[in-house]
């Protein structure tokens, strides 16, 4: 499977931070925003990324993560000039995705709990068909709302931000899909916003009985950080928990090297190249603890 990051867009709700930089490459606590997609990615065992990204901000994207090689993956580059909707990632990386199945994650999304690798890594094995999850939230409207049978529990509807939602569970920014995402992403039409929608896509393969919802319940988090609120939540979120257990969320580095990506040597010269930074320390720190176990 190859994995899509989306990381365009104008950031317009976090002005005037955002005014010359993507929003995916604001910290969230000690990390750029794009790290916590990125990992996610390399937890479900992904290793073919492709980026999309703003002409603008192309090159500063590939300055952070390069070709991928430091951390054993192969990372592209892609762009999508103006934010025309989620969907439209399937036709920029049309080319890019080929014939295989593809994960798409937006850029701002950081998830967190145990288990997750193993539940993307079962969306990932699924042979046919789409996987989306879901996550109760006070405030629906703002979301794709999936709702669900009372009897079977199966998902029967999802709608884009519905004035009256059926449920509390919304779909996250986390996708895995079959090869036929291509040919029903370019049948999309735009909708009132003049956006290509990726509820629609998801309401194709529901239609057709092949949307798989995972629902994460309590012991999981989804952080949207696409306000100044919620990017402060997130990097709160993330200090309280690295503070408490003294292991990183989401280090693409500590990742590819537990996954057997890289060397130790080379997580060793990336944190030399990190300088005298906690982030370098906690690399050493870490290859010391897992070496030694």
């Amino acid at each position: 499977m190859r994995g899509i990051i989306l990381a365009g867009g104008s950031g317009t709700r976090l002005y005037p931070v955002t005014i010359s930089v993507s929003k995916q490459l604001l910290p969230v606590h000690d990390k750029p925003m794009i790290y916590y997609p990125l990992g996610t990615l390399m937890l479900a065992g992904i290793r073919d990324i492709l980026v999309i990204t703003l002409p603008r901000d192309r090159p500063l994207f590939e300055t952070l993560l390069g070709d991928g090689s430091e951390l054993g993956l192969s990372i592209s580059y892609a762009e999508q000039p103006k934010p025309n909707g989620l969907a439209e990632a399937f036709v920029i990386g049309r080319k890019f995705v080929g014939n295989s199945p593809v994960a798409l994650i937006l850029g701002d999304n950081i998830f967190y709990g145990a288990g997750l690798a193993e539940l993307c890594r079962e969306a990932v094995a699924r042979k046919q068909g789409a996987t989306i999850f879901a996550y109760h939230v006070d405030d629906p409207q703002r979301y794709g709302v999936v709702s669900f049978n009372a009897f079977t529990g199966k998902a029967e509807a999802i709608e884009e931000k519905p004035a009256e939602p059926r449920s509390s569970w919304a779909a996250t920014g986390l996708y895995f899909y079959d090869n036929d995402v291509l040919d029903i992403a370019a049948s999309v039409r735009p909708s009132r916003r003049g956006e290509l929608e990726i509820t629609d896509v998801n309401r194709a393969y529901l239609e057709r009985g092949d949307l798989h919802v995972c629902r994460l319940g309590r012991g999981y988090a989804w952080l949207d950080t696409g306000t100044h609120d919620s990017l402060h939540d997130a990097a709160s979120f993330v200090r309280a928990i690295e503070h408490r257990q003294g292991v990183k969320v989401m280090c693409p580095e500590e990742i590819a090297f537990e996954l057997g990506y890289v060397s130790a040597d080379r997580v060793l010269a990336r944190a030399a190249l990190l300088g005298k930074t906690d982030y370098a320390a906690y690399l050493r720190r870490r290859i010391r603890e897992l070496t030694d176990a």
